[in-house]
């Protein structure tokens, strides 16, 4: 039997395709156990203070954890109110914030917790004299409404 030109064509795009289909499999990876240790987390400046993103993927029984820290510098607001589908929470590490939820806004300090549900609308801003430095953790379910 001969190999052709067509053959060794149609090997090399059988093998990228299945180079392909294994990195997207790959980014759809479920988290596993896992630890974040504060002193290796990559911080990157923003407008608005910093970030330290830690991870955005499927788990067990998550569609998407995402989770990441903020820094905001003071007198400065993360975002306007808005909202989104997914829950989330919110865990003040360090500083004076005010968060609005169920349509007031109140005045949280450290280790407090902040429960945003689904649709409701919501924002931060730090209104201390030093940054505030708070965890974000965001959760898609089977549940989680589109819109």
């Amino acid at each position: 039997m001969r190999i052709t030109r067509c053959d060794v064509l149609a090997a090399a795009i059988a093998g990228c395709c299945a180079f392909a289909a294994g990195a997207v499999a790959q980014g759809h990876e479920k988290l596993g156990p896992a630890v974040f240790d504060w002193d290796r987390m990559e911080v990157k400046e923003t407008d608005v203070g910093a970030i330290r993103n830690l991870i955005r993927q499927p788990t067990a029984t998550l569609d998407e954890l995402e989770m990441h820290i903020t820094t905001l510098n003071p007198g400065l607001s993360s975002h306007p109110p808005h909202t989104h589908p997914n829950e989330e929470l919110v865990i003040i590490r360090e500083g004076t914030v005010e968060v609005l939820s169920g349509g007031e806004w109140k005045r949280l300090g450290p280790g407090s917790v902040i429960f945003n549900a689904s649709n409701s609308p919501h924002a931060l801003r730090n209104v201390g004299t030093a940054p505030a430095t708070y965890h974000v953790i965001n959760w898609k379910s089977p549940a989680t409404p589109a819109k």
